[in-house]
């Protein structure tokens, strides 16, 4: 009954974390680009350097020696930098905007990418011994970006009128942030159901519809949901080990 009951709380804590997430997205995506950056460059500084320490040996014949340790510590730096800030630009892109229903329908979609891959984490690290920050870091960010991306396929794409009016009429010389990455989002939108209408040619239309989200750039936003994915599959992995 008490294994139980600590499954039941070890759960909701893992929604709430979740939901928590998704809102402080929906609600403030300033700080929520900068929180994913930080967190993505202090989760790589560490989780890369451990990766490249096993990966060099793999590629090169020898010992260590001073070269190996420089070659991976420059290579650390550069691949933690780069991903923080496409993981922050991600981020930033991702929950603004100015329509508000598309960004609670996109908080919403990304709360349940980013709980999907923190079930699949702590069910892995149950069932096979996986290390839930290390999994959830290297390995979820496609799947992720595919679940993210296939789920957003179905919003409604402007046609090119409304597009031509809003780029025209709508769209100030100097956007804010907000109305430029609502302009982005929709600019995707009709992009990728260009190649939908493209892939038609060749596949029946939801199969081509499915494929077009495939390759779409939303699926880089798997990557943001990889990393809270992560940390909440381990954090929820630490505290069933000490609980039961």
């Amino acid at each position: 009954m008490l294994a139980i009951l600590t499954n039941g709380l070890i759960m909701l804590a893992e929604i709430a974390a979740t939901v928590a997430v998704a809102a402080l997205g929906y609600h403030y995506p300033m700080y929520f680009a900068a929180i994913t950056a930080a967190l993505t460059l202090a989760l790589g500084a560490r989780l890369e350097y451990a990766r490249l320490t096993h990966e060099l040996p793999f590629y090169f014949e020898g010992g260590g020696g001073r070269w190996r340790m420089a070659a991976t510590l420059a290579m650390t730096a550069g691949e933690t930098v780069l991903k923080a800030a496409l993981a922050g630009i991600a981020a930033l892109v991702t929950f603004s905007g100015t329509d508000q229903g598309r960004l609670f329908v996109v908080a919403v979609v990304f709360g349940v990418a980013v709980y999907v891959g923190a079930a699949l984490v702590r069910r892995l690290a149950i069932s096979f011994g996986a290390r839930p920050l290390r999994w959830g870091y290297f390995r979820l960010a496609v799947p992720l970006g595919l679940l993210f991306s296939l789920a957003l396929a179905f919003l409604p794409a402007p046609s090119f009128t409304d597009l031509g009016r809003q780029l025209i009429f709508d769209l100030p010389q100097r956007p804010s942030l907000g109305q430029a990455s609502e302009l982005l989002f929709v600019l995707k939108q009709k992009f990728d159901e260009m190649v939908a209408a493209m892939l038609a040619w060749l596949l029946p239309a939801d199969w081509a519809r499915i494929v077009g989200a495939l390759v779409s750039v939303n699926v880089l936003t798997g990557f943001v949901a990889s990393v809270y994915a992560a940390v909440i599959a381990s954090a929820v992995n630490a505290a069933e080990t000490r609980m039961l």
